[in-house]
């Protein structure tokens, strides 16, 4: 610190100086004169006014010139706008070309002093490339510059080009890239499946084995032998299927059809074991947990039954959506039932109460993409239709919105990987994309493209790892987008019995 500058702090307010300070030595005879002290008791001794270890800043208002290259940090700092736009297509491609981030990270070290040490993957930080220090990020600096990384001293033995800090990044270990295809591993043709964004027609059964309604009827394709077999047909009826589900076991599917009825049928014996009337418009929506069915229709009801005896055990009927009924999903505990309808209201009911326990109004348009966090107990993700184009997140344990982020289409499903914490999201108008993200940085890991109409049906494989989508465009697509692997960032609990197994 200056010591003018001290002198003046250390300045009693008539003039004189503290004794003992050192603008005015105090000498052998003189006197304690300063208050509240008498001679027979020790004298403080004063502290030093500037705290140790404290940056040392020069003049407020103009920068420092010692070692500041203005031209190389003014071509190194970002506009914010290139920030923003680089989030999208470069977000999902920052890993694209490994050795070029290495060479440039090698250079900011070499010439600019980065002290870059470890090569990290970009998704964390939203896909950029590797920045500087953070003292190269502004054009002024106000204060003196640290030693720098090229002026380090080198060991006299050592036979190395490059400074110790870009040793250890050229010996850091690379991370394996993560790479999804951007074409669907298997494509099938299904005619006459319609292009209806209130309606659920494509599921995936526990037993690997896809349900499908085309028109009206409903086929069974085994991802294992690749057979595909008709399990029934409403023409007879006069009907058509609105929406399929299978029971958690997988033995059951369940069918909802236009003129309100919920067939329930027997896929090992392909019998029908039972007829669910009680909807006077069709069922869009349908949730199994455990024996008993959810049934959501355009009647704006939703109904929940037992299976085995239907016509014993009254029916439970959830009242409080003004228009359909289009997304219907248990929580993974089987506690809480989330629907959201075309009143763009997502609801969240409890098994215990026919009333709605949470109600969220936060949708400009109609909710079907409704879908529990497997890893996260109590988060629920929705999705908004093209009005709204929003992925939303709630915290249902406290009711609180969490997290969204603007898709710029409309929102048609949504699913969360088993194994990691990611979710994928098809959409319709107007890019009719696939993308998948990373909870909760919310950055866009892959987007996949192939479908010429709205992607308005999806079902994830029972081992986790690929989904199957529908269009109008009478195609279904199956993708890998999710790993098999256990996210290694995944914490393990104490509580878990299975984990102490040996």
């Amino acid at each position: 610190m200056d010591t003018e500058f001290e002198k003046r702090l250390l300045r009693q307010p008539n003039g004189r100086t503290s004794l003992g300070s050192s603008g005015s030595p105090s000498t052998p005879g003189s006197q304690n004169t300063e208050p509240f002290t008498s001679p027979r008791m020790p004298r403080k001794q004063m502290t030093p006014v500037n705290s140790p270890q404290k940056d040392k800043y020069g003049d407020r208002f103009i920068p420092s010139r010692a070692g500041n290259n203005w031209a190389v940090n003014f071509n190194m700092i970002q506009d914010k706008n290139q920030v923003a736009k680089k989030t999208g297509r470069e977000a999902s491609e920052g890993s694209k070309d490994y050795s070029l981030s290495i060479y440039s990270s090698l250079l900011k070290n070499e010439i600019l002093g980065s002290q870059i040490e470890d090569f990290k993957e970009t998704s964390d930080s939203r896909g950029l490339p590797l920045q500087p220090s953070s003292e190269g990020r502004n054009l002024f600096s106000y204060r003196p510059k640290r030693h720098s990384i090229i002026n380090e001293p080198q060991s006299p033995y050592s036979l190395s080009p490059v400074s110790s800090k870009s040793q250890k990044l050229l010996r850091s270990p690379r991370k394996a890239s993560r790479k999804i295809s951007k074409i669907p591993f298997k494509v099938l043709d299904a005619p006459e499946l319609q292009d209806d964004f209130y309606l659920n027609l494509v599921d995936w059964s526990s037993q690997n084995v896809l349900s499908v309604g085309l028109g009206a009827c409903v086929y069974l394709w085994s991802a294992c032998t690749s057979q595909v077999t008709r399990l029934c047909d409403l023409t007879n009826d006069n009907d058509t299927v609105t929406s399929v589900s299978w029971a958690e076991r997988g033995n059951f599917v369940a069918v909802g059809t236009h003129r309100g009825y919920v067939q329930i049928w027997d896929v090992a014996a392909a019998k029908r074991v039972n007829v669910l009337s009680g909807h006077s418009a069709r069922v869009g929506a349908l949730a199994w947990s455990g024996d008993m069915l959810s049934s959501g229709s355009r009647d704006r009801l939703i109904l929940q039954r037992d299976v085995r005896t239907p016509s014993v055990a009254p029916e439970r009927r959830l009242v409080g959506h003004r228009q359909e009924v289009c997304g219907l999903k248990w929580s993974p505990d089987n506690q809480y039932l989330a629907s959201g309808g075309n009143d763009n209201k997502l609801f969240v009911w409890s098994s215990a109460t026919t009333t709605p326990m949470q109600t969220y109004t936060d949708h400009l348009a109609a909710v079907k993409a409704i879908a529990w966090s497997p890893h996260h107990h109590g988060l629920l993700a929705s999705g908004g239709g093209t009005a709204d184009r929003y992925i939303r997140f709630w915290n249902t344990l406290t009711g609180q919105p969490m997290q969204s982020v603007d898709t710029g289409s409309q929102v048609c499903n949504l699913a969360w990987s088993k194994h990691a914490s990611e979710l994928v999201s098809t959409h319709g108008y107007s890019q009719n994309q696939i993308l998948v993200w990373k909870y909760p940085s919310l950055v866009q890991v892959a987007k996949l493209t192939g479908h010429s109409y709205r992607v308005l049906y999806l079902a994830m494989s029972p081992d986790g790892e690929a989904i199957v989508t529908g269009a109008g465009d009478e195609t279904l697509r199956f993708w890998n987008v999710f790993s098999k692997a256990r996210s290694q960032k995944e914490s393990k609990s104490a509580l878990n019995l299975f984990t102490s197994i040996r």
